[in-house]
């Protein structure tokens, strides 16, 4: 092989790590879900696609954006860098934007007075503790501050969310839930097909 060929060989590997690297950077991102506290919406394992310009483009070095132009929409899911351990990303469900008020009673979550329809909960406990032993199934009602977020999983009796940990900065949302590209249902023992629902209301 000439060195004008392996030269050229080179370039071409070298261009498309900078491409592969510039998407998964500022354009989309593939994730691995880790843990059920979203289910029945994504399973432990799934793979999904990440939009990373839903929101605005992300500074690379530091957990902020270089310019943002978008908010969430109520309901959307989405992924941040964890409030209380910048090395680690969460994923969930948008339920409070700045200005709301977010209560929960006996499960059943309210923003601003009105009772929100999520059909896409799972509940896997009957007990409903009072919020002086929990804030798992009665909590509030609390005003999201400006430039913050509440998020709270799918799998609301199995999920650790803004219940239990506060409010999250909108500077660290790392962009919204695009598609789920591979699932594996272990209890059918086959490919799962399915869509990122967002039930906006």
């Amino acid at each position: 092989m000439s060195q004008n060929k392996i030269g050229e060989w080179l370039k071409s590997i070298v261009i498309a790590l900078f491409l592969a690297l510039f998407i998964r950077t500022f354009i989309v991102q593939a994730y691995k879900i880790p843990s059920g506290s979203m289910i029945p919406t994504l399973l432990v394992g799934d793979y999904l696609l990440v939009n990373k310009l839903s929101f605005g483009i992300r500074n690379p070095i530091k957990d902020d954006f270089l310019y943002r132009w978008g908010l969430p929409k109520r309901q959307e899911i989405v992924v941040f860098t964890y409030p209380q351990d910048k090395k680690l990303d969460f994923i969930k469900r948008v339920i409070g934007l700045p200005g709301d008020t977010v209560e929960i009673i006996n499960k059943k979550v309210f923003v601003n007075g009105k009772p929100l329809k999520e059909p896409y909960v799972q509940f896997t406990d009957k007990t409903i503790y009072p919020k002086e032993i929990s804030p798992r199934d009665n909590f509030g009602p609390v005003k999201v501050p400006k430039g913050y977020i509440f998020v709270l999983g799918d799998n609301r009796d199995q999920s650790y969310d803004s219940r239990f940990w506060g409010f999250v900065p909108i500077h660290s949302l790392k962009g919204k839930a695009l598609i789920i590209y591979f699932s594996w249902d272990s209890e059918k023992g086959r490919i799962r097909f399915s869509r990122i629902g967002n039930f906006i209301n």
